[in-house]
């Protein structure tokens, strides 16, 4: 992994300890084992997710099947919900679910920034928690 992902997985897990949720990096994820895991975990007790990071200066990102694939079968055994969580430069993160992703001619998936503010969601929203809005004083 490179250390540009290394660091959208570390500012990714820090917000969701800041939000309520328990969360950890998957320390072998990335092609260290044969196992299907995730890039990232975390639960509050309601909600379990299990994310993949991508991050890009280009308006879309390409995802191997392979990864997807993987992302899919570690959610349904652990009980959580897959989404990719996709970093594009000089933009709010935004966590678009596995079923929202768009095929490619090449059967892998693509996801590109209209996508992601489309049918993607905010952190508050992915971990089931209503946005608040607050007014100064």
């Amino acid at each position: 992994m490179s250390k540009k992902g290394s660091r959208e997985e570390r500012e990714l897990v820090q917000m969701l300890w800041e939000s309520g949720c328990a969360a950890m990096r998957a320390p072998a994820s990335g092609g260290a084992t044969k196992k299907p895991l995730p890039d990232v975990i975390a639960g509050n007790g309601k909600v379990y997710l299990a994310i993949e990071v991508k991050s890009s200066s280009m308006e879309r990102i390409y995802i191997n099947s392979q990864k997807i694939d993987a992302l899919r079968e570690f959610s349904d055994i652990f009980g959580a919900k897959a989404y990719v969580g996709a970093k594009f430069k000089r933009v709010k993160w935004r966590f678009v679910s596995v079923d929202d992703l768009e095929k490619t001619k090449r059967e892998n998936y693509k996801l590109d920034k209209e996508l992601a503010f489309k049918k993607g969601v905010e952190l508050d929203e992915m971990i089931g928690r209503d946005k608040q809005v607050k007014f100064s004083q």
